[in-house]
């Protein structure tokens, strides 16, 4: 059978958005695999998966696959995309939306000049939550990576962040530490890593190795992790711009127990058909 898609990015970091509410199929993590690899597949970082909801109080639900075929609780720039999808597809005509993920409902609101905000939920310091193995709850923690102890902290935004502060992020050792990070023990459902440079205190740079997908030109969830360390630990304050290789967010948290704001753009790229 054929599945129509849709191409997207938020930033760079790409999609491909597949509508189950008004197609019927049955996806698997080999199909994401399949269809994510840049050679013989369509090409992306994340596979977004568009359903009728389970919950009666929510607009829909979505599932996200990485391109290694895992599935993850959140998406940051994919609930932008998201958002405009179902929108430019006409199957809703709200641009207030509630939807189901993973790790929680989200609230999605697509603005007058193009811009969507999402009200990502209150971060989760606590370590079992993010999940991260740590005797207690700290603003910062020293990680043993191959004998060195690496400092960094640990959120989740529903799912697993560590952030890590650099001195200058062009020479930052993103493919060095990143992956180390991400399969390191204390993580035991493997990490998003963030490697924060700060500019001023409303502004800063990132770039992020992101789980199953190597680094990516922008991670949402990452910037709202790097945004909630930043002001945690007293390093920037609320509003903040984040400058991922793909662009701009603009992120706001008011502190502890208060959800995080996430404004950016969500771009169509093209339409195709896939053979299921």
């Amino acid at each position: 059978m054929l599945l129509r898609f849709t191409k997207m990015h938020g930033l760079g970091n790409d999609f491909m958005v597949l509508d189950l509410v008004s197609q019927h199929a049955h996806i698997q993590p080999k199909h994401a695999k399949q269809w994510g690899d840049r050679h013989t597949g369509i090409g992306f970082d994340q596979l977004l998966i568009v359903e009728a909801p389970n919950n009666p109080d929510v607009d829909f639900r979505y599932r996200i696959f990485n391109a290694d075929g895992s599935e993850v609780e959140q998406c940051g720039n994919g609930a932008r995309c998201f958002a405009r999808f179902v929108l430019d597809k006409r199957l809703t005509a709200k641009r207030q939306i509630r939807v189901e993920t993973k790790s929680g409902i989200i609230e999605l609101d697509v603005r007058s000049d193009g811009q969507i905000g999402v009200n990502m939920g209150a971060p989760r310091l606590v370590p079992a939550d993010i999940p991260f193995q740590a005797p207690a709850q700290a603003l910062s923690y020293k990680v043993d990576v191959d004998g060195t102890p690496v400092e960094l902290a640990a959120v989740s935004m529903g799912n697993p962040h560590a952030v890590l502060r650099v001195a200058d992020i062009n020479s930052a050792p993103v493919h060095e530490l990143g992956p180390k990070i991400e399969h390191h023990s204390r993580f035991p459902a493997r990490v998003n890593v963030g490697f924060l440079q700060v500019i001023d205190r409303h502004r800063a740079q990132l770039r992020v190795w992101e789980r199953g997908a190597g680094e990516t030109q922008a991670c949402g969830t990452g910037a709202c992790a790097a945004a909630v360390a930043a002001i945690s630990q007293g390093w920037m304050d609320s509003p903040l711009l984040i400058d991922l290789p793909g662009g701009r967010l603009s992120i706001e948290w008011a502190g502890p127990g208060q959800p995080v704001m996430m404004t950016g753009p969500a771009v169509r790229v093209y339409e195709g058909q896939v053979r299921l």
